[in-house]
């Protein structure tokens, strides 16, 4: 795909300097974007903190020990020499004025919120009355609201100070090689596009599987849950991407045209659609409210309206204190209305399955003939790939595009539209909420929602 005319950002205004998001992510992807792309813009990071430059520094240096590895010193002082710090509230005007002051005569900064989304509109505003915001592009994360209609209003206040071609709207999982690979393999490989349709395909499986919990995140976690914190977002988006229409365009937005159609035409949910779950011992961790009826799993029955998908049951889940931590996608083939052989064959004995996570892969689940007289078989998979880990981290992959203007691997307004639509019915406790022990694939309840379709096929440690 191809973006041509876009003027690379020159200036990184990080908003959040000091969190834990800048300290996990984005000092990690800034140092991969020096060593790798000779990033060589100002790095003005900006929070209330009372901190100075040098502990800015010394932040980044300590982020860089614990999510490097930062073995390029070279590249490591370079990052830290365009580091600049402005230390102030962020519903003052002089922190905007003294922003304006320390980017000079930039002209295409690029803002980058790591901030809570409840100060999005209130920086936003300042940026464009100090004349900061004048041909900048601005980076916010998820959560892009709580639900449809808040979504829809932080869409509005934004539209009035910037313009949609420049809001990024980061999903990182649009970043991952995996996710990408997704789309390469589909559209490369003339095989497999004429079979991905509900002719060929008998259902579509996407699992998400954590085998920790909450951790330290409990009260973050406790106003969010499973439904909100990954399937209206990463796991909906790994959908559209699995299942969308070929782009019709060699420009970036063709893919996110596609992405959008197909995720309008997924029908909402309902309560008949959904299982929630919660593990046992999550109202204990601190930050969580007694009581709590916040979801640590979910799974769901989906269906696309449209004449490809029409038909073709879609289950995903997604959850916490699972057996395994991996994320896998399997799109199960129809077997032939007569068995040849006159064998009783599983329903799932012809896939292909995309490793996501924490390894790569992809496999052709297929039958072969055993050894001796008989015409009988046995399944096997076919491994197409392995491959480790990519090294570049998606964070830096999106930073790299976001400075140059290339917006096909973030999400538009009227994607994100389409995904809460999908959810909004089933938010908060439309539905009931079932107790699973940890370590297990979530209640039983899951079990009966994906019924003949099934069963579940679930990840292991290792793609072999």
């Amino acid at each position: 795909m191809t973006q041509t005319g876009e003027t690379k950002s020159d200036a990184l205004v990080v908003f959040g300097a000091t969190g834990d998001l800048a300290y996990k992510q984005i000092f990690p992807a800034l140092y991969g974007l020096v060593r790798d792309e000779g990033l060589a813009v100002p790095i003005i990071g900006v929070a209330k903190q009372g901190w100075t430059l040098d502990q800015l520094k010394d932040r980044a240096r300590a982020s860089l020990q614990q999510h490097g590895p930062a073995n390029d010193a070279g590249a490591l002082g370079r990052l830290v020499d365009l580091l600049r710090y402005i230390d102030g509230d962020y519903n003052d005007p002089g922190t905007f004025t003294a922003l304006r002051g320390e980017l000079h005569d930039a002209k295409r900064p690029l803002h980058y919120l790591a901030i809570p989304p409840s100060l999005f509109a209130t920086v936003a505003a300042h940026l464009s009355q100090s004349s900061s915001g004048d041909g900048a592009r601005l980076v916010i994360e998820k959560p892009f609201g709580h639900d449809r209609q808040s979504a829809r209003e932080l869409g509005q206040i934004l539209a009035k100070f910037f313009t949609e071609e420049n809001i990024f709207r980061i999903d990182h999982y649009l970043g991952k090689e995996p996710v990408q690979n997704i789309i390469y393999t589909r559209f490369a490989n003339p095989i497999f596009e004429p079979i991905w349709n509900r002719d060929h395909v008998r259902s579509i499986q996407i699992t998400m599987a954590e085998s920790f919990g909450v951790e330290d995140r409990g009260r973050f976690y406790d106003e969010t849950g499973a439904i909100r914190d990954v399937l209206q977002n990463h796991m909906l988006q790994v959908l559209a991407i699995l299942t969308m229409g070929p782009p019709s365009a060699t420009d970036h937005d063709a893919l996110r045209d596609q992405r959008a159609s197909l995720l309008k035409a997924v029908r909402p949910l309902t309560a008949a659609d959904v299982v929630r779950g919660q593990y046992e011992g999550y109202r204990d961790v601190p930050g969580v409210r007694p009581g709590s009826t916040v979801e640590t799993f979910v799974a769901v029955k989906l269906d696309i309206d449209n004449w490809r998908w029409g038909g073709v049951p879609i289950c995903i889940r997604a959850g916490k204190e699972l057996p395994v931590t991996a994320a896998e996608v399997t799109v199960e083939f129809k077997r032939p209305p007569r068995e040849t052989f006159g064998e009783i064959v599983p329903t799932s004995s012809a896939h292909m399955r995309f490793r996501l996570s924490p390894d790569v892969a992809i496999g052709l689940g297929a039958r072969v003939k055993t050894p001796g007289e008989r015409m009988s078989g046995a399944d096997v998979e076919l491994m197409l790939t392995r491959q480790p880990a990519a090294d570049r981290p998606p964070y830096q992959r999106l930073l790299s595009d976001a400075m140059s203007g290339i917006d096909e691997l973030f999400t538009r307004q009227d994607i994100i539209d389409a995904q809460w639509r999908i959810v909004d019915a089933v938010l908060n406790d439309a539905t009931p909420l079932y107790s699973y022990p940890r370590g297990a694939w979530g209640p039983d309840e899951a079990t009966q929602l994906i019924g003949a379709s099934g069963p579940w096929r679930n990840p292991t440690a290792s793609s072999r």
